[in-house]
């Protein structure tokens, strides 16, 4: 099983071992393009792995802050009293790059970029690229993946 996220499309698709398109989604990726360095809120391209996977058991919208549950469920009138605040909600898939120079190690580590896959407002628009670097799904589609895809999942970013 793996992961490919095609950043032109906006979109996430899941394959099985035999290469069959499982579910595809509509997602959203970083407002700034592609782009691996440490700082840019740009989405890293190239091959990564699940390293963590956050969040099992929270109800749909429950919110998080350095990966802990705030114990905050969204609502629009939470939203609206943090209007700046780049809500990370419902699952955490936790990426980590895999190629030394690009995406892992130095000014361009995935994990330390703390770049993941996770749930955001279904009040986002997905299909267009709005994030700070991570890839944002609705909350219903992440904890679909979440329960799918197990730690060590490989995760294809194309430009």
């Amino acid at each position: 099983m793996y992961i490919r996220i095609h950043i032109p499309t906006q979109t996430l698709r899941l394959f099985g071992d035999d290469g069959a398109c499982l579910r595809c989604y509509r997602v959203s990726t970083a407002r700034n393009g592609a782009g691996e360095e440490k700082g840019s809120y740009r989405t890293p391209r190239g091959r990564h792995i699940v390293r963590a996977r956050i969040g099992a058991g929270a109800p749909l919208g429950a919110a998080f802050r350095g990966r802990r549950p705030t114990g905050e469920v969204w609502t629009p009138a939470l939203a609206e009293s943090a209007p700046e605040r780049d809500w990370i909600l419902t699952r955490i898939l936790w990426l980590s790059g895999t190629e030394p120079g690009r995406n892992r190690l130095g000014a361009v580590d995935s994990m330390q970029r703390y770049i993941y896959i996770h749930g955001t407002p279904d009040t986002e628009p997905m299909g267009v690229p709005l994030s700070i670097g991570c890839v944002r799904m609705r909350n219903r589609d992440v904890a679909e993946l979440f329960d799918l895809v197990p730690v060590g999942t490989v995760v294809e970013i194309e430009a």
